[in-house]
């Protein structure tokens, strides 16, 4: 595990441990006043809007959530990570194409049109465990300006927490403490690449927070794992947000937080649920077996969708992060539909491809599955801005959902 060993790094030390003792001191105020909130909550009138009182957005948006598109049309803009240049290796295969630098990758997103980079912190610091953190935070620095003499800026930063050996069972679900020890010091430096890069906004995805064997794990334990995990990261930073991305399986064989409902269930139990939400993933929502636009419609509601990760997936299988629409382009038409409709992107949001080109694609091609699936998305795009709401709204009145069905089928063909 990594030690802070530089005298001019001993405050990030002392930060970390400041986090362990506030989170400590969340707890026990939470024991002590969360009765008195609960008794102290309004009730709610008949028929009344109502969340949470920790899960209140702080505004709705002002246009009507009717089937009347807002007018008030937000400018995307576009992310993508290191990561969707691949080489092509597979579980049954080598590498089909040769490793290529950020340098190169860079380049190539700012020619396809993307505006922001996402990151694990290991794209950003390779081997990072190694290093001091005095050297972490230098080649973050250096990174961070090769994005932006690139143009571009950085979305967010996400602890890859699933490679490592010390994470086989899980990192904050682990039934080893040194193994969650790890996790959370590692989520804790990723939050230092995060300052250094210039992004307050933290993607966890949980990937082998679950069991493949379920009496090897308590959930309701597993879950105050998790509470105490992110509220200490809560606590190392008061400006950073957390953005967990939900996946039903894979790593593992269950997940503790499988969707989009459960990440916004569990930010409730967090000492700051403002400061958390989430990521919607197209082929995750489907390996739930879930509809990727509600998904993405639930999240906005309260305004918590602060990222989605496009792509598309056929069927009920390993993740494919296939390019966005190939598969099921309705359904692509119904996500671009409902992020246009709720105003996704007027707050600064990025509209992020997590796609990987096919094992077959030349090194020449192998950034054409990102720059199709843009295209797609900004093609979708026009189509929704020209479908006849009105039109569907009559529709919808007469209960012809027949005719709507063939309305929507005809509009996406032109």
């Amino acid at each position: 595990m990594r030690r802070i060993h530089s005298s001019e790094l001993r405050w990030c030390a002392a930060r970390r441990l400041l986090s362990r003792l506030r989170s400590r001191l969340v707890e026990v105020v939470r024991d002590i006043v969360g009765p008195l909130v609960g008794a102290l909550r309004p009730e709610t009138p008949a028929g009344a809007r109502s969340f949470p009182i920790a899960f209140v957005p702080a505004e709705f948006p002002a246009h009507e959530r009717n089937s009347q598109m807002n007018d008030s049309r937000a400018k995307y803009r576009f992310s993508i990570g290191p990561w969707n240049i691949s080489e092509g290796r597979d579980p049954y295969g080598p590498d089909t194409r040769p490793t290529k630098d950020f340098a190169w990758k860079v380049e190539r997103f700012k020619a396809g049109g993307f505006d922001a980079v996402m990151f694990h912190d290991d794209d950003v610091v390779p081997e990072l465990d190694s290093k001091s953190s005095k050297a972490v935070l230098r080649e973050a620095r250096a990174v961070r300006k090769a994005v932006e003499d690139a143009g571009m800026a950085v979305e967010m930063v996400a602890p890859r927490l699933w490679f490592s050996p010390m994470t086989v069972d899980g990192g904050f679900t682990s039934n080893d403490p040194a193994a969650r020890r790890y996790a959370l010091d590692r989520s804790l430096q990723t939050i230092d690449i995060a300052d250094a890069l210039g992004t307050q906004l933290i993607v966890l995805w949980l990937a082998r927070e679950g069991t493949y064997v379920r009496e090897s794990k308590s959930y309701r334990r597993s879950l105050e794992l998790l509470v105490e995990a992110v509220d200490s990261l809560l606590a190392y930073h008061p400006k950073v947000r957390i953005a967990i991305e939900p996946k039903p399986n894979e790593p593992v064989d269950v997940a503790y937080l499988p969707t989009i409902g459960h990440v916004l269930a569990f930010a409730n139990m967090t000492s700051d649920p403002q400061r958390i939400g989430g990521v919607v993933e197209s082929a995750h929502c489907v390996l739930a077996g879930l509809e990727p636009a509600d998904e993405i419609e639930f999240a906005l509601t309260p305004r918590k969708l602060w990222s989605v990760h496009l792509n598309d997936q056929n069927g009920l299988k390993f993740d494919q992060d296939k390019p966005f629409g190939s598969v099921n382009l309705r359904s692509a038409f119904d996500q671009v539909r409902v992020l246009e409709r709720e105003g996704y992107g007027r707050d600064g949001e990025f509209v992020a491809f997590d796609v990987h080109s096919f094992r077959t694609t030349t090194i020449e091609k192998a950034f054409d599955h990102a720059v199709n699936s843009r295209r797609t998305f900004l093609r979708l795009l026009d189509k929704v801005r020209s479908f006849d709401e009105s039109a569907a709204q009559a529709l919808i009145e007469q209960r012809d959902y027949q005719a709507l069905d063939q309305m929507v089928i005809e509009h996406i063909l032109g």
